[in-house]
């Protein structure tokens, strides 16, 4: 098993390249730990460990049953990092989440005085499980926390630990009595990831691995200082100007009011959207798309690299009218057809191929 990644190792690390080599390194040896719990989902563990590199949440919506608060726990226990469940119902209240002031006496004097006591939300890793079973008044209670890195109880700000990572959870089939997020706090959330069944072996494979005796031994792979140091790795990565005006046609493509020569309106667009993408989904394309290479060891971000995030950062971004659900289209099914019809500036799909493969 390669050596993991230490935060002397990333320091001394002076040479982009060898700074990319010691996260892939340390990626690798990351992996190893995850599948000795996690059967498959390769896709959602690889989603979840970019989000956290980018210093973003993250949003898993899925059936019961997947393993999901396993597998944010077992990303915790291979970062040696705090991990946090917050089951949310619609009597939570937001000091059940952020934390309280209590009233304190001091015996020997008789004097009382108020004492913070903090939350739940104090922890690195904290999984919001049903978000939307709770009421707004609740959910909003995040909203400083994932934005700010901080809450503020009785006028007082109190900072949250570094690194701080929010996966919230919702359950696609069961909507009655939820309430679901508004837009502005989904647009918080880095990526919206889809968790499905697994294929027939690996739900065989599960099987075996749940109902025997034997434990798995998780070997922590990266400390706090170790995911700060892949974090800075990552935002330090360059993007040539080419890559991130792809992104940013992808993005002005959805906006169905916005119009411009540069940016066509795919017909899938002008027909089924009703409401498009922010500028936060630029952003996030390409520090997803930044993470997606330094993962896969290189130094430079391709359009392919923004191609393969362009799904968690948009579904969650863009609306679609009463036509797309009367002819059954989703989200998904828009950025599929967007992917397609917007090519690279200043070439086309075929040429773009060709000059990333001499670029590699």
């Amino acid at each position: 098993m390669p050596d993991p990644l230490t935060s002397k190792a990333a320091t001394n690390a002076t040479d982009p390249e060898q700074a990319v080599a010691q996260v892939r390194e340390a990626y690798e040896s990351l992996r190893g730990e995850i599948r000795k719990v996690i059967v498959g989902q390769d896709d959602v563990v690889d989603e979840l460990l970019m989000t956290l590199f980018c210093r973003g949440h993250a949003l898993v919506v899925g059936v019961p049953g997947l393993a999901k608060t396993l597998l944010i726990s077992t990303i915790a226990r291979t970062l040696s990092l705090g991990f946090s469940r917050i089951q949310f119902t619609p009597d939570l209240m937001p000091s059940d989440i952020t934390g309280t002031e209590v009233i304190e006496e001091d015996k020997t004097t008789g004097a009382r005085e108020l004492r913070f006591v903090k939350g739940p939300i104090f922890c690195n890793i904290i999984l919001a499980d049903e978000i939307n079973r709770t009421p707004p008044k609740t959910q909003a209670a995040l909203l400083e926390a994932m934005q700010e890195h901080q809450v503020t109880v009785g006028g007082v700000q109190h900072r949250l630990p570094e690194p701080f990572f929010v996966l919230a959870t919702q359950n696609p089939i069961e909507q009655e009595g939820t309430y679901p997020l508004p837009e502005a706090q989904l647009d918080r959330f880095m990526f919206m990831i889809n968790i499905g069944y697994p294929g027939e072996d690996e739900e065989l494979e599960i099987i075996r691995r749940t109902t025997g005796a034997a434990a798995a031994n998780i070997a922590p792979s990266l400390t706090g200082e170790d995911v700060k140091q892949v974090q800075e790795i990552v935002r330090q990565t360059p993007v040539a100007d080419h890559v991130i005006r792809y992104a940013l046609r992808l993005v002005r493509a959805t906006r169905i009011k916005e119009h411009s020569a540069e940016t066509p309106k795919p017909e899938i667009v002008r027909e089924y959207l009703a409401w498009g993408a922010g500028p936060r989904a630029s952003q996030y394309l390409i520090l997803g798309a930044k993470a997606k290479a330094v993962l896969a060891g290189r130094n430079h971000v391709t359009p392919e690299d923004v191609r393969e995030v362009a799904k968690p950062v948009l579904r969650h971004r863009i609306i679609t009218n009463f036509n797309a659900e009367a002819d059954n289209v989703t989200t998904d099914t828009v950025i599929e057809k967007l992917l397609e019809e917007i090519s690279v500036e200043g070439g086309s799909a075929a040429e773009q191929k060709q000059m990333d493969a001499v670029i590699r």
